[in-house]
Order: structure tokens, then sequence, then C-alpha cells
């Protein structure tokens, strides 16, 4: 049998280079596509990245400042400065919040056997004397031990009253606090009382990081010592200001997306606590 051979057409070098180029032209739109989309989504983890890390610490904070005692927020330009009391006009732009916090954690617990908890903000007036506070419906012995749990000592706690009065604590059993000195003529006991046994202060430090101070004398303006806790990195911005009873508080944080210096996002939160 004869074999026949046929001619099949085939691309041209003209054709092929055509092909060529075009393929070469969408590569290129493709990667610059899929660049900017990698991009878009650095820039989104970076700034969902920094939104949670603020909220997380605004978070934090308000659980502290709820328990604040009023009368004893205040605030300083740094932590060696004086202190002042915070108001409506005097407490923007400045680094350091610090307050007296009553326990929050002994109010709220309950004791399994009798049901009282560790103190319970009511002072028998009849019952009470220059050195003792009869307080009916507390366990002073469960507040002391979760206040030494939380690393501090009822010994060292204070009784706060409403008129911005405040005294000492020696020892709490029972229902019985004993006060660390006698009261004077022309001081007095109310009935209604908050137990505090440390100080707070939030402080940006000079490279912007955020710490809270804790574990200090419960004393209004008393000197920042005490444990300290980083809530957040990177802050840029931290401003508070008093107004109406309540606490605003705005907070910006600075995430890094990349090795260059302007390579990053920011984001800011605000918060009012009452």
């Amino acid at each position: 049998m004869k074999q026949i051979n046929t001619l099949r057409a085939a691309f041209s070098m003209v054709e092929l280079v055509f092909v060529i180029v075009i393929l070469g032209i969408v590569s290129s739109i493709g990667s610059e596509v899929i660049a900017k989309v990698y991009e878009g989504y650095i820039v989104q983890r970076g700034q969902y990245r920094a939104s949670i890390k603020t909220e997380l610490a605004l978070n934090q904070i308000a659980n502290r400042l709820r328990y604040a005692i009023p009368g004893t927020v205040g605030f300083r330009p740094n932590k060696g400065a004086t202190f002042e009391l915070i108001t409506e006009t005097n407490s923007a732009n400045d680094k350091v919040l610090q307050w007296v916090a009553y326990d929050g954690d002994s109010f709220e617990s309950k004791d399994s056997t009798s049901g009282k908890p560790g103190w319970s903000g009511f002072c028998d007036l009849n019952a009470s004397s220059s050195t003792t506070i009869n307080t009916p419906g507390s366990d002073l012995g469960l507040a002391s031990s979760i206040i030494g749990n939380l690393g501090g000592s009822i010994a060292n706690a204070r009784i706060y009253f409403p008129y911005d009065t405040s005294y000492g604590v020696s020892t709490g059993s029972a229902e019985t606090i004993t006060l660390d000195t006698a009261l004077s003529s022309g001081e007095f006991l109310y009935e209604r009382y908050k137990l505090a046994w440390t100080s707070y202060a939030l402080e940006v430090d000079a490279i912007g990081d955020l710490y809270l101070h804790y574990n200090f004398a419960p004393i209004v303006g008393q000197t920042i010592a005490g444990s300290s806790s980083l809530l957040l990195k990177n802050v840029t911005n931290f401003r508070f200001k008093g107004s109406e009873g309540s606490l605003r508080i705005k907070i910006c944080k600075e995430e890094k997306i990349g090795s260059g210096l302007t390579d990053t996002v920011q984001s800011c939160k605000e918060r009012v606590i009452f």
C-alpha cells in the first residue's frame, strides 16, 4: 500500500513572538493584581491585630476602673510629677492615670458555707467603736485570704467612707475590722464603706508602652510603686477626660506590617467608663 504524507500548518515565527508577548503582558498584569491583593491582606491583617490588641487592653482597663472609688481618680504628666484630681477640664493629654480601687474580688465572692461576702459594705454604728468597725454580713477571713492570694495584705488596706473619709486597717476577722489608729475627736464613721487594698496607675513610658501599676498603698495620690504589667506596646496616643461622673479613654496603637520604618498601620479605640 502506498503511504501518503500530508503537510500540516504550523505557527510561524511571528505568531510565536506575538503569543509570547501576549503571555508576558497577561503574566505581568496578573502578578500586579496578586501583589495588590496580598498587600491589601497584609494591611487588613495589621489593622485587625492592632484593633484586637487595643480592644483587649481597654477591656482590662475598664474592668479595673469600674471599681474606682469616687474622689480618688487623678493624673500626672509623668510618674514623678505632682498628682492632681481629675476634673472635666484638666485631664486630657497626660501620660499617667491613677486611682484607688475598692476590693471587688472579695465583695463579689461568697463563702461556700455561710454565703457571706468578704465584706458587706455596711457599718453598724452602734456596735462599732473608735478602734473597731462592726460590719454585719461580712466574712473578713475570706477577704483576707482573697487579698493575700492577689499579692496584697488586709493589714495595708483602707476603709473608704463617703465625703472623702478613709482610715487605715490593721486586721480583719469575722465581722470586725480593726483600725490601725483610733479615731480622734472630730472623726466619724458612716453607715456605708468600701474596702480598698491597692491603688492602680496607667502609664505610657518613654518608648510608648502602656503599663498597669498595682499593689501599692490605697491612698489618694500615693507614690507609684509596687508591681507592674505590660498592657499594650507601641501606643501612639493615650488620652483621658472626666465628664459628668464618667471617664472617656482613647488609646491609639501602632502595628508594624513591614521591615521599613513607615510600614505601619494604626488603630484607635475609645471607651466611656461610668
